[in-house]
């Protein structure tokens, strides 16, 4: 592959958007204002936040959108293929790039396909999987069966690890490549560690503090966490147990856990001062495309134990920079994390080399990639990645 060389017209879908707090939110943010940065034009299609109110760029159309049904703060964008349709007469764009596979993809797709313009999809979100936490488990497979039509009619999907491009062939999904995370290492950082902080959650400086950070929902494997916390207090009953985020079983997770401080959703600087001030990341989720939260601990020098998925898989190493655990080993992910909690020497020494495995995983060369993949969709002949 070799570099774009002229400036390109990106058009992003995406039914997820700042000030959402969720991982692809913030993956897109920084994706955009990388090829931004690199002199490309990107224009960005969204819903409304709710009550419509929020502001915009002359670069943004704002559609209609939805809540999603049992998830409250989560949006959908309605079908616009007819103000597409005018947009994208006015100024063509040379690739799309629709992050999100809701009505507001799919109208976007079908009216990209009709114009004749390279669409590069992304593979954001296993939402298939999210199926069984919802009582829904009978729609698993068509759920699959949608997600694998919408991305083979995509000129490529971009997959954020090895691992879940691996699960994709096999389920049929074709035309796929690689595209990683990155993260922001002069954000996330040991040094924004706060002893006040800690002194809020009643920590002193020997104290540990076992953090979770992400949606607090039943697709993260929230008993998971609950039967962790539950192992560390047991065997550290002093150790401080953090949970940042929301989502719909933050009632289920207080209730669960008394002791428990919540700290709400944090963003930028704060956020990283939450990272730091912990001493281990509990992360049990099985569903991630990725798991953005993990390198963010890491590169906040926090010892992290996770199941052997998506980011987890690629960049720990097992009593080296934290804990991986097979994915069905329940009692070996508490034993671990409980370990942990009564080890300080190891949660020093671990945490030291994820910070180190951080520092190298950059986000400049995933926005070169990505700047590469939408030219590649561009020249490819016929409209598909070659």
């Amino acid at each position: 592959m070799t570099e774009v060389a002229h400036s390109l017209r990106v058009e992003l879908i995406t039914e997820t958007w700042a000030p959402e707090i969720n991982g692809v939110a913030r993956t897109l943010e920084t994706l955009v204002n990388g090829l931004r940065a690199r002199g490309h034009r990107v224009g960005v299609v969204r819903p409304r936040h709710q009550g419509g109110t929020d502001s915009h760029g002359p670069a943004e159309l704002l559609v209609p959108g939805m809540g999603l049904p049992g998830y409250p703060g989560v949006r959908l964008g309605l079908p616009a293929g007819r103000e597409l349709r005018r947009r994208w007469a006015e100024a063509r764009p040379d690739v799309i790039y629709i992050a999100t596979e809701g009505p507001l993809g799919h109208s976007a797709l079908r009216q990209a396909r009709r114009l004749g313009i390279p669409v590069v999809a992304g593979f954001h979100t296993n939402f298939d999987a999210y199926s069984g936490h919802y009582h829904m488990g009978l729609l698993r497979r068509p759920v699959e069966a949608y997600l694998r039509r919408f991305h083979n009619r995509a000129t490529t999907t971009l997959v954020p690890s090895a691992e879940g491009r691996e699960r994709l062939i096999q389920r049929g999904f074709q035309r796929l490549a690689l595209l990683g995370r990155g993260v922001d290492t002069e954000l996330f950082d040991p040094r924004r560690r706060s002893q006040a902080l800690r002194a809020e959650w009643g920590a002193g400086p020997e104290t540990p503090v076992a953090l979770h950070v992400g949606r607090i929902a039943p697709e993260k494997n929230i008993e998971g966490l609950i039967s962790a916390f539950r192992a560390i207090r047991q065997r550290v009953p002093e150790c401080a147990l953090v949970v940042v985020g929301n989502g719909p079983a933050t009632e289920r997770l207080a209730t669960a856990l008394p002791e428990l401080i919540l700290t709400g959703p944090r963003t930028g600087g704060d956020l990283a001062r939450h990272y730091a001030s912990g001493d281990l990341f509990v992360f049990p989720s099985r569903t991630e495309t990725f798991g953005n939260v993990v390198t963010e601990a890491m590169a906040s020098g926090l010892a992290v134990v996770a199941f052997n998925r998506a980011a987890a898989g690629r960049y720990l190493r097992d009593g080296v920079n934290g804990r991986l655990v097979e994915p069905e080993d329940d009692t070996g992910f508490n034993t671990a994390a409980a370990e942990l909690a009564a080890d300080p020497g190891a949660r020093a020494r671990m945490g030291q080399a994820a910070r180190e495995t951080a520092q190298g995983i950059g986000w400049e060369a995933v926005i070169e990639e990505f700047e590469v993949r939408l030219g590649a969709a561009i020249n490819s002949s016929d409209g598909r990645a070659a």
